[in-house]
């Protein structure tokens, strides 16, 4: 008798501990933990994982750094790319085998910024990014942004106006309308002075009075500063950093100023264009006249077009999504 009270004591106990190891949310966890261990461990041991894993480093490609470049002076990162073995492995394991245009891809983002780098000029954007940038300063030539305008639009391209502020101040509803359209607008001086010669105090003024009046016509507050006739000298870049603006000037100039016949023009900026090209141009009638030639000439060779906010953005472009296409 005292035996089978002992064999049933036991059985309870026994009994208990397995109904407390199965209720147990620690033990539960700990075993889910290693059912996905499992998973992973096959999934890694699993031929396909293998080959993608191999495989991606043939698709990685480097963040490249903003810089001061010794000719260039200010110049944005760029993103860099590899390809995401766990979504790349989750689309292909349906027919278990390796498929290029199943590859998914994520972009790299660089370690030095625009923003980390000492106040310098920026003359184009950076070198592997198949982009050009629009940018036109206005000062004068009303009757020309109308046409200019609706081309932009007609073609889906965005430019970057700079708009001197007494311009501005004379002109708001033409500065609504660059805005409306979706253009960026930058900073232009407020009346067109050599910047290089002018006192601290004076810089200062023409900087800040024309992005007053910007923001007060547009609600935009200028993030880029072109100079008029690019004359600077290192205290206005440090100025206009101080007032979170971005100095930029330009890598191809159209010179439509002189009023050169469009043909002049389009041969002048597509014989010279390259990737990151910063194109000054004004509201003038060669420009007018020739813009929509410029871009379709343009975008025949391979770039697209952005404000230069898109231009410094080290998001890489679509079309460079693969290194075999580059």
């Amino acid at each position: 008798m005292q035996r089978k009270i002992i064999h049933f004591i036991g059985f309870v106990l026994i009994l208990t501990v397995s109904i407390g190891f199965i209720e147990n949310p620690f033990t539960s966890s700990y075993v889910d933990q290693m059912k996905h261990a499992d998973i992973t461990v096959m999934k890694h041991q699993d031929s396909l994982h293998k080959e993608i894993v191999e495989k991606a480093k043939n698709y990685h490609i480097p963040a490249q750094n903003a810089e001061v470049h010794k000719v260039w002076k200010a110049t944005p990162g760029y993103n860099g790319l590899e390809v995401d073995v766990e979504e790349s492995y989750k689309k292909m394991k349906v027919k278990g085998e390796f498929n290029e245009k199943l590859l998914v891809f994520r972009q790299i983002s660089p370690e030095v910024h625009l923003e980390d780098l000492p106040a310098e000029p920026m003359y184009r954007g950076h070198p592997d990014k198949p982009m050009v940038s629009f940018l036109i300063n206005v000062a004068w030539g009303n009757e020309y942004i109308p046409d200019m305008l609706e081309t932009l639009n007609k073609y889906h391209v965005k430019a970057t106006f700079f708009l001197e502020g007494r311009w501005t101040k004379e002109n708001p509803e033409m500065a609504k309308m660059i805005v409306d359209a979706g253009h960026e607008v930058g900073n232009h001086s407020y009346t067109h002075p050599d910047m290089s010669k002018l006192s601290t105090v004076d810089i200062k003024e023409q900087l800040s009075k024309t992005s007053e009046v910007i923001k007060s016509v547009t609600d935009v507050t200028p993030t880029w500063f072109a100079p008029p006739s690019g004359s600077l000298r290192d205290e206005v870049v440090k100025i206009a950093d101080q007032m979170s603006m971005n100095t930029v000037m330009w890598t191809v100039d159209t010179i439509d100023w002189q009023r050169p016949e469009p043909h002049v023009l389009v041969e002048r900026v597509t014989s010279k264009v390259h990737n990151g090209a910063l194109i000054l141009m004004h509201p003038t009638s060669p420009t007018s006249e020739s813009l929509e030639t410029l871009i379709l000439s343009i975008r025949k060779k391979g770039y697209s077009f952005g404000s230069i906010s898109m231009m410094a953005d080290e998001e890489r472009l679509a079309t460079n999504e693969k290194k075999s296409d580059e």
